[in-house]
C-alpha cells in the first residue's frame, strides 16, 4: 500500500520530483528520464509510470535553462521509438504461439478480427495510444500480438512518438511556467488521467452490461 501511495505521489508531483533529481543528479536526469520514458513504453509491466506529465513538465524546466530541450527531445523520442518497438517485439514473439495453439480458452476468430483490426486502423490506434495513460504501454504489445507487419507499425510508431515528445515537452517548455499551470498543475494532471481512463472505464462497463443482457436473452 505505501508503495501505491508512494507511486501516486510521484504523479501527482512529479515536478517536486524532477526538480530533485536535477538538483541531485544534474546531467543524468537525461539518462534517468530516458529510462522512465523506455520502461512505460516498452514495459507491459510498468504502465503506472508518469508519462505526459513527465514530458510537460520536463518542458518546463527546459525553459528555466535546467536542460537542452533539443538534447531532452531528441533523447525521448529515442526512447519512445525504441520502448514501443521492444513492446511489439515481444508480443510479435508470443503472437504466432497464441495464433498457433488451439487454446480453449482464447476465441481464435477474435484474435483474428482484431489482426485484422491493427492492419485496418492499427496506425490510428498507435498515434492516438501515446496520448491515452496505460493503453499506450500495451497498444504496441497487441500490435504485435495480432501480428500487425513490422513496417506499418513503425510508420506509425515514430509518428505518434514525435507527436507525443515534441509536443508535450515544447507545450511544456511555452506554457509550463505560467502562474495559473504551476498552481493548478496538480489538478492539471488529475483531470488529464481522469480524461484518458474514465471513458475506458465507462466503456468496459458498457460492455459488460451489454454482454449480460445478451446472456439473459441467449441462454445458449
Amino acid at each position: 500500500m505505501d508503495t501505491v501511495l508512494q507511486l501516486l505521489d510521484m504523479v501527482l508531483h512529479v515536478d517536486k520530483f524532477l526538480g530533485q533529481f536535477v538538483q541531485d543528479y544534474g546531467v543524468w536526469v537525461y539518462g534517468i528520464l530516458f529510462a522512465i520514458v523506455f520502461a512505460e513504453t516498452g514495459l507491459v509491466v510498468l504502465p503506472f509510470l508518469p508519462g505526459d506529465s513527465l514530458l510537460f513538465i520536463a518542458g518546463a524546466m527546459c525553459a528555466t535553462g535546467a536542460m537542452n530541450e533539443w538534447m531532452l527531445s531528441g533523447l525521448l523520442l529515442v526512447a519512445a521509438i525504441t520502448g514501443n518497438t521492444v513492446n511489439y517485439m515481444v508480443g510479435s514473439w508470443i503472437g504466432p504461439k497464441v495464433f498457433e495453439h488451439q487454446w480453449r480458452f482464447l476465441d481464435q476468430k477474435s484474435l483474428r478480427r482484431t489482426h485484422d483490426f491493427y492492419e485496418r486502423h492499427g496506425g490510428k490506434t498507435l498515434v492516438m495510444a501515446r496520448f491515452i495513460p496505460i493503453v499506450r504501454t500495451f497498444a504496441p504489445f497487441v500490435a504485435g500480438v495480432s501480428q500487425m507487419t513490422f513496417a506499418r507499425f513503425q510508420l506509425f510508431n515514430v509518428l505518434g512518438a514525435l507527436l507525443w515528445v515534441v509536443g508535450l515537452v515544447f507545450a511544456g517548455y511555452f506554457f509550463g511556467n505560467l502562474p495559473f499551470v504551476k498552481q493548478y498543475l496538480n489538478v492539471i494532471v488529475l483531470a488529464g488521467i481522469g480524461a484518458a481512463v474514465v471513458p475506458l472505464v465507462l466503456g468496459g462497463i458498457w460492455r459488460l452490461v451489454r454482454g449480460g443482457k445478451r446472456a439473459s436473452v441467449d441462454p445458449h
